[in-house]
């Protein structure tokens, strides 16, 4: 009797504040003759039913009009979903999801509706086209994004018009057939050229991405260009629309090869596909915008004919907008992937100052590069095959003879081109066909260390033959002791790149980049 007394109170010291149903007991299926009988004096150790009873003491009810008098307990769970709060709420029976404020307004305020009318709609938008989850650099490509698609929309929509004045559309002595056949021989030209180019570029667009993606660009404009002059010289009409298509489909070639790579690098949590659908959504849009830019300067033209005049100025004004939206967005553009050129430039930031940079400062350090001018620095390093013209003979011939099956690479002298008729020295590391990106990291820096030993004497280097002994004897030296540095720091750099977010598992090479050596059994002759 004491112990059920004792149970009695304690279920009256743990009950919720609202009325509910008693549950209902079910026998147990085992033989309770023979099982352990609980101990009914001691309070129940359960951590969810000890958590609600906190629960209920912890939150008061509150009265809610038009609930049919029923009593809510607020629960500390907030849903937000679409720009719109909600919090879940308890009626004693069921679970409900109502509206939520953080601070409840004393009364109706229009500006405060109007306010929020305002913020629900921008969260409309922002949903429509922002992804949930991306990279903080992606609204600053999105805002030149729009700028680039409404000009080159524009565009667009002029050269075509351009292009059917040219062709005789809408003329009483137009051939109808004779101009069919231009127009597809235009785009079968055009098919062709872009199938050509993507096939001979191939690796480029993962290791030049930001500069393949801006010189195609300008080949669209030039190619809108073109397009416009066709009206002018409509004798010429198949030759110049071809020419204009051409540049267009390699510029469409490089922008869709090129866009995988943009969304990855916006994605978070492997939301790619996300990411592609809002680019899909946005390009349509910012599209739309530009057509009706130029529906509205046509109408200007028909309106007032001294607009008429000045529209040969629309393309050059356009095609300028065009190619500084996209390069401003570019700069937007953060790659984790490692290349050979982002793979130098964190390395020599490491070795000055002992900080792996991220994405966002290898991007503002690497630039565009359009006119390809990096190999211009003392020392420029290369990863390819040795050329047989272009390097020391003597100090390539001791390299190689001193090669082992456990040596993964191997750097030696070679002379670079620096401009069209002068030459300097550089670094060469050649990779063995078993090489990993590990292996790839180890003799990056080890080059780069051998460039920064030789740097403060690389006159005396220059200015001798490579056949003295001194010279050889430095160069081994600074290869023997850079080396031991290089696999001695290789690790703590990899962990380094990782912290950092980069990617170290595949380092992106080029066609040239990729080429690899083995090595045979030399019997002599």
């Amino acid at each position: 009797m004491q112990s059920a007394s004792h149970l009695n109170s304690h279920s009256r010291l743990h009950q919720y504040p609202w009325h509910h149903r008693k549950t209902p007991r079910f026998r147990s299926s085992i033989d309770q003759s023979n099982s352990v009988r609980p101990n009914l004096s001691l309070p129940p150790k359960n951590p969810t039913f000890s958590k609600l009873s906190k629960l209920s003491r912890r939150f008061k009810l509150e009265e809610i009009e038009g609930c049919e008098g029923r009593s809510l307990l607020p629960l500390p769970v907030v849903v937000h979903r679409a720009g719109k709060s909600s919090r879940y709420l308890w009626d004693g029976a069921h679970l409900r999801l109502e509206g939520f404020d953080r601070e409840p307004a004393d009364g109706f305020r229009f500006g405060d509706e109007f306010q929020r009318l305002f913020q629900m709609l921008g969260e409309a938008i922002r949903h429509l086209f922002v992804p949930r989850q991306v990279q903080d650099n992606y609204m600053g490509y999105l805002k030149w994004k729009v700028l680039h698609r409404v000009s080159s929309s524009a565009l667009q929509v002029l050269a075509t018009q351009a292009m059917f004045r040219a062709i005789g559309f809408g003329s009483s002595h137009s051939l109808p057939s004779a101009a069919a056949l231009n127009w597809v021989l235009k785009d079968g030209l055009g098919r062709l050229s872009r199938c050509i180019y993507t096939a001979s570029l191939g690796s480029a667009f993962d290791t030049n991405l930001k500069r393949v993606r801006f010189s195609t660009s300008v080949l669209f404009s030039l190619g809108i260009g073109i397009e416009l002059l066709t009206p002018a010289f409509p004798q010429y009409f198949l030759l110049l629309a071809t020419v204009a298509n051409i540049a267009k489909s390699i510029s469409l070639a490089a922008y869709l090869a090129t866009g995988t790579a943009i969304h990855r690098s916006f994605a978070i949590t492997d939301n790619l596909g996300e990411v592609s659908a809002k680019s899909q959504i946005q390009t349509v849009c910012f599209d739309n915008l530009g057509l009706l830019l130029a529906a509205l300067l046509n109408i200007l033209c028909k309106i007032n004919q001294r607009f008429q005049a000045g529209l040969p100025l629309i393309y050059p004004i356009f095609a300028a907008v065009d190619l500084f939206a996209i390069y401003q967005g570019l700069k937007f553009v953060h790659l984790q992937t490692l290349t050979k050129d982002r793979l130098e430039i964190i390395i020599n930031t490491w070795l000055c100052s002992g900080v792996v940079p991220s994405p966002a400062e290898v991007s503002s350090k690497e630039g565009i590069d359009v006119l390809m001018n990096k190999g211009s620095k003392l020392w420029p390093i290369r990863i390819g095959c040795l050329d047989p013209k272009d390097s020391f003979s003597m100090v390539s011939v001791l390299t190689i003879q001193s090669l082992r099956h456990e040596d993964l690479y191997f750097i030696c002298m070679e002379i670079s081109q620096k401009g069209l008729t002068r030459k300097q020295p550089g670094i060469l590391l050649s990779l063995q066909e078993t090489a990993v990106s590990s292996d790839i990291i180890i003799g990056l820096l080890q080059a780069c260390l051998i460039r920064k030993m030789l740097l403060p004497r690389s006159s005396s280097i220059c200015n001798a033959s490579s056949t003295e002994d001194s010279m050889l004897a430095e160069w081994f030296k600074v290869v023997e002791d850079s080396k031991l540095r290089a696999i001695r720091e290789s690790t703590h750099l990899i962990e380094e790149l990782q912290r950092a977010g980069w990617v170290v598992k595949n380092i992106l090479l080029n066609f040239q980049e990729q080429i690899r050596y083995s090595l045979v059994e030399c019997s002599p002759r």
